[in-house]
């Protein structure tokens, strides 16, 4: 029975010919700086955050006027083809966050000004809520879905190096090794990205955009990438906020547990953030089952911001306790990775693989906001030719092996020797690089924050009323947890 139900927890599947996971920000790039240079009709990027100094191909080498930086390849793609429109839709970012993003991407207007680049900002969201869909979209032949921004704090390679110069950012600090996913497809699954964009383009300013009239002229996939699935149909979820007369819209939230509901061997998950009580409690009830799934975690094990930190990591504590208490099997790992000399890697991919069936890509982190409040965009691949299974924990895999240092086929073979995907891990991370992150003891305040998820409303209703928002949240658990599957 599939998990991926247009109308209930997707809003739609379509065919896709070729579809590609890209593991890190250096894959994402230079996949982006190929397709952009193919692009002959439109080329739409709906973003959290862009900066139009990032360099996609960085050489950790000091310059002011790169030719790899984002926003002059758009522009002279631009000039060189007046015919392709070239349109840009970021978050009107609120001030706190836009300091701290040297108030790009709202000075990416004056950069874009007489330019064929069409960019605007995007306020259409309740107050405290946030644009956080990741999408680029090519001719509607090409769409790129995922947790990976194009910033100037973001290119990493897999190897997240301790020492790498090309980390470097325009004021020529190096930033921290950050881990990224996204996933690549063609097809009928990509215009339907385009139609997701544009009805956002529509939303944002009032102008209705029509796709691309005819057959693309030519393919635009990056002749350097192979495709990882050929022949899928790749669902699209959305979450939006109800507002201005809109229904909400929680696809993300309905498909997030029921594929935990569903989960037979392994539930495998990369995520930012992890404070949704629902989705710890789904979990739990899985892992209090004697032939449950095995459950693994990885995550930062810091936040860098200290906002993040006073909130998010303060509930994630509350979280971890929970399952650590559900866990009497011991099927339950929660990791963060490190660098071969210790440094903290930022997670930043929103990944979810169940069994060796399924594959979620997209902007969603773990947390009660990216259920209801904010907006999200994921892809998904639901697979069951034995061909297409061994691909989904190939990839499954070889994320696990880049952050222990070893190939993906390094941790097949311990997984089949060990019996588990846990196993595999604890036998192959002899250089500590997947450490455990422990639930911290919470302070009266870390208390408060945890129990009232402040910073992290689920929808409008509760955005500025916390104790509404503690009883919704611990209503749902007593409630959807138990999720039908057929």
């Amino acid at each position: 029975m599939s998990v991926l139900r247009p109308g209930e927890t997707c809003w739609r599947k379509a065919h896709a010919g070729r579809a590609a996971f890209l593991i890190d920000t250096e894959a994402y790039f230079t996949a982006v700086y190929e397709a952009l240079r193919k692009a002959k009709r439109s080329v739409l990027l709906l973003g959290w955050g862009f900066d139009p100094r990032t360099r996609l191909f960085p050489d950790g080498k000091e310059g002011h006027d790169d030719p790899d930086e984002v926003g002059r390849t758009l522009v002279e793609l631009a000039r060189a083809r007046p015919d392709l429109d070239i349109r840009l839709l970021i978050w009107k970012s609120a001030l706190p966050v836009a300091i701290s993003q040297e108030f790009f991407p709202h000075k990416a207007r004056k950069w874009f000004e007489g330019t064929g680049v069409k960019f605007e900002l995007d306020d259409q969201v309740p107050f405290g809520a946030c644009h956080h869909q990741k999408v680029l979209v090519i001719d509607d032949a090409l769409a790129f879905c995922g947790g990976g921004d194009i910033g100037v704090d973001r290119w990493d390679t897999a190897g997240h190096l301790d020492i790498e110069p090309r980390r470097i950012m325009p004021d020529q600090e190096c930033h921290a090794p950050r881990h990224e996913v996204m996933a690549m497809v063609d097809g009928e699954a990509a215009a339907a990205f385009g139609d997701l964009a544009r009805a956002r383009w529509w939303r944002a300013t009032g102008e209705v955009l029509a796709p691309p009239a005819g057959a693309a002229e030519s393919d635009p996939w990056p002749v350097h990438i192979p495709a990882h699935l050929r022949d899928v149909q790749v669902a699209i979820a959305r979450t939006e906020p109800g507002w201005k007369g809109r229904p909400a819209v929680e696809e993300i939230r309905s498909l997030t547990l029921l594929s935990i509901a569903a989960a037979k061997s392994t539930i495998y998950l990369e995520n930012q953030y992890f404070t949704a009580p629902s989705i710890a409690e789904a979990l739990a009830v899985r892992l209090a089952e004697p032939d449950g799934p095995e459950v693994v975690l990885i995550s930062t094990g810091q936040s860098p911001s200290w906002f993040d930190q006073l909130t998010m990591d303060r509930a994630r504590s509350s979280m971890l306790w929970r399952l650590q208490a559900a866990d009497i099997f011991g099927r339950f790992r929660a990791w963060y990775p490190t660098t071969r000399a210790g440094t903290k890697i930022i997670v930043h991919s929103k990944v979810t693989v169940i069994d060796d069936t399924l594959v979620r890509i997209g902007s969603a982190n773990l947390n009660n906001r990216s259920g209801g409040f904010d907006t999200e965009a994921e892809l998904g691949v639901e697979v069951d030719q034995d061909h297409d299974r061994l691909v989904v924990s190939a990839f499954r895999d070889r994320l696990v092996g880049h952050f222990l240092g070893h190939t993906g086929d390094a941790v097949a073979k311990a997984r089949a020797e060990r019996g588990s995907l846990i196993g595999a891990v604890e036998s192959l991370n002899k250089e500590g690089r997947l450490t455990p992150i422990a639930p911290k003891r919470l302070s009266t305040l870390g208390e408060v924050i945890a129990t009232y998820h402040l910073g992290d409303p689920a929808n409008v209703s509760d955005s500025w009323r916390a104790s509404r928002r503690r009883d919704r949240l611990y209503a749902t658990i007593r409630s959807e947890p138990r999720i039908k599957l057929g």
